[in-house]
């Protein structure tokens, strides 16, 4: 699986900020229904019971929401750079400002956990999250995630 796989060029968004982490995983959803159509009801509705099982913020700033959800045939990603953070219950206690949301079909099984691996893993680089943070061009995020990361996952 690579980066390139997981998201499109109109799946990446930067926003000034969230109001809170409920809006965020809205943002997440809103952004998930303009990229592949996804409902975004549903979408957070998932987002949020995932997310009551325990966080996904990762630490370092980053945060990983995803969900299962019916109807998509794919593991898709969209992500999203907050211009300011937000506290988002993350395991360091730091506000997250890189955000790589996750949906997957509701039988995805390995697929789900191949993409959240390569997504955790190359956002646990420092340099990774250093180029994101410093350019705020879509265009110029989606090449930082897909041609720096288009190694295979495990």
């Amino acid at each position: 699986m690579k980066f390139v796989d997981l998201i499109k060029p109109s799946a990446i968004k930067v926003i000034n900020t969230a109001s809170s982490k409920k809006r965020l995983l809205h943002d997440v959803a809103d952004l998930a229904m303009a990229a592949y159509g996804i409902d975004a009801d549903t979408a957070v509705e998932a987002l949020m019971e995932r997310e009551s099982l325990g966080p996904t913020g990762v630490g370092h700033g980053v945060t990983l929401p995803h969900a299962r959800i019916a109807g998509i045939d794919d593991v898709l990603g969209v992500f999203l750079l907050l211009e300011k953070p937000i506290n988002f219950d993350s395991v360091d206690r730091q506000p997250v400002d890189v955000v790589f949301g996750l949906f997957a079909p509701e039988d995805a099984g390995v697929e789900h956990l191949k993409a959240l691996a390569l997504v955790s893993r190359t956002l646990r680089e420092e340099s990774v999250c250093a180029k994101l943070r410093a350019n705020h061009d879509p265009a110029t995020l989606y090449t930082i995630l897909t041609e720096s990361h288009s190694v295979q996952a495990a």
